[in-house]
């Protein structure tokens, strides 16, 4: 459970036709090396190195044995003139060994448009066997309107289809259409995630001006107390740290960031961050980025994070992506700002995945 300190001054183990899966990828921190963006706020994962997170499948109806989530899945998300959404699944690779006797993995692509888990919208595509490097080119498509999209998130997940009947989870990747850059139709590639249960945050903050005319400035103090029930990614824990940004300031020197505390899915971090020089009114156009990540000698991974703000989809009259607050998120804020001087304490859980920055 993360600590925030402010101031101002499933699916199934078996795939069934009502299965239920969640979850998704915000990328690795390789902004600086070859096939990542070289702006630091673009989190793609590059497709010639692979990360694995060693997780057992999570399930609801049974665990059929231990699977390690790794890998990536490359696709494209597009939306027609003809009103359909279109996701074009282009190819997996590095997927999991799902019978390591036969040494042998079928894999397909199933994909949802939630809030509805029903059949209906349920879509995959076909299978590939004896191959952890499939390639589909096959486009899955929903018949929906454009103003219905922001309200939906598209899931994403690869199983191991077994003669049996008892699917096999590969991982996953989650896309919220909040706020959603329909210009970007390239295909892109996502790291799989594992199903794992929703990790919470409790955290108190505090608006802290001083004086009360216009030009009152304040800070941001952001105090990173503990984390708890982190995603194993390693045999020996996690090595994990958390990054801020108070956006839309994403410059690399305004960037803090916790010590690492190795080996433990339940660090203790207790490290105070201090932002000051805003005036009055703007921390309404701001956005507090908190980021957990795995310390990795070559890949830093992301474990989850928060985002929050007023989540109006714009800051000083311009769209942004990032501010893309859900309704805790956005809550806390709200309370944060209508109490200055005073502490406000709320509980939310991390996100699985975050919107990329531009």
């Amino acid at each position: 459970f993360l600590f925030i300190l402010f101031s101002m001054s499933q699916d199934e183990g078996v795939d069934s036709d009502d299965d239920d899966t969640s979850l998704s990828s915000y990328g690795s921190d390789l902004s600086s090396r070859k096939g990542y963006s070289a702006n630091l706020s673009v989190f793609l994962p590059l497709p010639h190195k692979r990360t694995g997170s060693l997780l057992s499948v999570y399930s609801d109806a049974g665990d059929f044995g231990n699977v390690e989530v790794q890998g990536s899945v490359e696709f494209a998300v597009m939306y027609s003139p003809v009103g359909e959404l279109i996701i074009m699944i282009e190819q997996c690779q590095d997927l999991a060994i799902a019978d390591p006797r036969k040494q042998r993995t079928d894999p397909y692509v199933k994909t949802y448009l939630y809030p509805d888990k029903s059949r209906r919208s349920k879509r995959k595509t076909s299978i590939k066997k004896w191959t952890a490097n499939p390639v589909y080119v096959e486009s899955l498509r929903y018949k929906v309107k454009r103003e219905e999209l922001p309200d939906k998130t598209l899931n994403l997940s690869v199983w191991h289809n077994d003669s049996r009947g008892r699917n096999l989870f590969l991982g996953q990747v989650e896309i919220s259409f909040k706020i959603w850059d329909w210009g970007h139709e390239a295909l892109t590639w996502y790291n799989l995630q594992p199903k794992v249960h929703c990790l919470k945050c409790f955290f108190k903050m505090c608006y802290l001006i001083s004086g009360g005319s216009k030009n009152s400035t304040g800070e941001i103090h952001v105090w990173l107390r503990e984390a708890k029930e982190l995603r194993r990614l390693k045999p020996q824990g996690v090595d994990s740290f958390v990054k801020c940004y108070i956006l839309p300031d994403t410059r690399k020197k305004s960037r803090q960031k916790t010590r690492i505390v190795k080996k433990t899915q339940d660090p203790v971090y207790n490290h105070a961050m201090v932002y000051d020089g805003f005036k009055t009114g703007e921390v309404s156009e701001a956005c507090c980025e908190l980021t957990v990540w795995d310390h990795n000698t070559l890949a830093n991974q992301f474990l989850g994070g928060l985002r929050l703000s007023l989540g109006t989809g714009q800051s000083y009259g311009k769209k942004v992506d990032w501010m893309d607050s859900m309704d805790e998120e956005i809550q806390i804020w709200k309370r944060m700002l209508a109490n200055p001087n005073s502490w406000v304490e709320g509980e939310l859980p991390l996100r699985s995945s975050m919107t990329p920055r531009k």
